[in-house]
C-alpha cells in the first residue's frame, strides 16, 4: 500500500476537530496523559504493543529484535503481547518469491520463540500478505496463510482478559477500511460488551490521529468508526495502530488513538535525510509501547524507544 518512497511526500496539514488533544513528539517516552491512574493503583493488565517489526535477514535485524523482546520481559512484568502487523518485512511487492516469504516467516517464528511462554495476539499488516502467489488456490496466497502463520483465530476477532475486551481488526480492504461483514460484526461485538467492561481496539492502520495527515495510510472509514465508537463511549477506551512508523497520541471524544511507532524504526536501517536520529523514521525512534489497563477503564500508553 505504501512504500518508503511515497512516505516522504507531505499532505497539507489539516486541523483536528474541536476536542482533540495531541501530545508533542518526544525523544524518550510518549505518555498517555489524560487517563492516567494514580501511581499507587496497580493495573489489572500490563501489555506491550509491538508493531511493524518488518523482520528480515540482514542488518542483524533478527538478533536486534530478539534483544528487544528480552528487554521488554526483563524490564516489565507483562501479561501477554499485542502485535500490530507487518510482522515480516514484505510479502506484498510484485517481485517477492516464495522462498523469500517462507524465510521471513521462519525468522519470525525463531524470534518470537524468545517469548514463547507469552500469548501473542496479532493483526494482519499489509506487508504480511503474499498477493502475488502463483494462484488463488496456492496455500500461501492471501490472508488465510497469514492467519495461519500468526496463529490467530481469524483475520478479525476478539477476546477477553479480566474486564477488558480486545478487538482486533482487519483494515486490509478497499481504501483501507472494514468490509461490511466485519463492520456489522464490530457493531454486534461492541453492543454485547456488558456494563463495567471496556474495549481496546487494534488495527494495523491508524483510525484517527496526526500521522495520516503527515504520511497518509489511515482508515478511509474513520468517520463511520468514530460514530460507532461514540455510541459506545462508555466502553471504548483506546484504539492502537502502527503502519506509519510514527509515534502519535491523540484523544477525541474521550477515546485515545495511539499510533505506536515501529519496532523496526527505519526498517532496521540507519535512516535518511528526514531522520532525526540513527534508525529514526522522521522524528520517531524505533521502539514499542507499554499499556497499563485499569479496572475502572483508565488506560496508559507509553512509548519506549530502543537503541538496539
Amino acid at each position: 500500500m505504501k512504500t518508503k518512497m511515497n512516505r516522504r511526500s507531505l499532505i497539507k496539514a489539516l486541523g483536528l476537530s474541536a476536542g482533540a488533544a495531541i501530545a508533542p513528539s518526544i525523544p524518550a517516552i510518549a505518555s498517555a496523559g489524560i487517563m492516567g491512574a494514580p501511581a499507587t493503583e496497580k493495573p489489572v493488565l500490563t501489555v506491550p504493543h509491538i508493531t511493524d517489526v518488518h523482520i528480515r535477514p540482514g542488518d542483524k535485524a533478527p538478533e536486534r529484535f530478539k534483544a528487544c523482546l528480552k528487554q521488554i520481559i526483563s524490564k516489565h512484568q507483562v501479561d501477554f503481547f499485542l502485535n500490530g502487523g507487518d510482522s515480516i518485512n514484505d510479502a506484498s511487492y510484485d517481485n517477492v518469491i516464495r522462498d523469500q516469504v517462507t524465510e521471513q516467516w521462519r525468522i519470525w517464528d525463531d524470534c518470537i520463540s524468545v517469548i514463547g511462554k507469552y500469548e501473542i495476539y496479532s493483526c494482519l499488516g499489509n506487508h504480511d500478505i503474499w498477493w502475488k502467489a502463483p494462484g488463488k488456490t496456492d496455500e500461501m496466497y492471501g490472508k488465510d496463510y497469514v492467519v495461519k502463520r500468526l496463529k490467530i483465530p481469524a483475520r478479525y476477532y476478539s477476546f477477553r482478559k479480566k474486564n477488558w475486551h480486545f478487538i482486533v481488526l482487519d483494515g486490509n480492504n478497499s481504501k483501507i477500511s472494514l468490509d461490511e461483514v466485519q463492520f456489522l460484526w464490530l457493531e454486534q461485538t461492541l453492543a454485547q460488551i456488558p456494563a463495567g467492561s471496556f474495549a481496546l481496539l487494534m488495527s494495523h492502520y491508524p483510525i484517527l490521529g496526526t500521522t495520516q495527515v503527515l504520511v497518509g495510510g489511515g482508515h478511509s472509514d474513520c468517520k463511520r468508526l468514530k460514530d460507532l465508537f461514540y455510541k459506545h463511549k462508555d466502553k471504548v477506551r483506546i484504539c492502537l495502530s502502527g503502519h506509519n512508523h510514527l509515534s502519535d497520541h491523540s484523544v477525541y471524544n474521550g477515546i485515545q488513538y495511539c499510533c505506536n511507532g515501529a519496532m523496526s524504526g527505519f526498517w532496521w536501517g540507519k535512516g535518511d535525510a528526514e531522520s532525526a536520529g540513527a534508525g529514526f523514521y522522521q522524528e520517531t525512534p524505533p521502539g514499542y509501547a507499554l499499556l497499563k489497563l485499569y479496572e475502572d477503564g483508565r488506560v496508559e500508553n507509553d512509548y519506549y524507544p530502543h537503541k538496539l
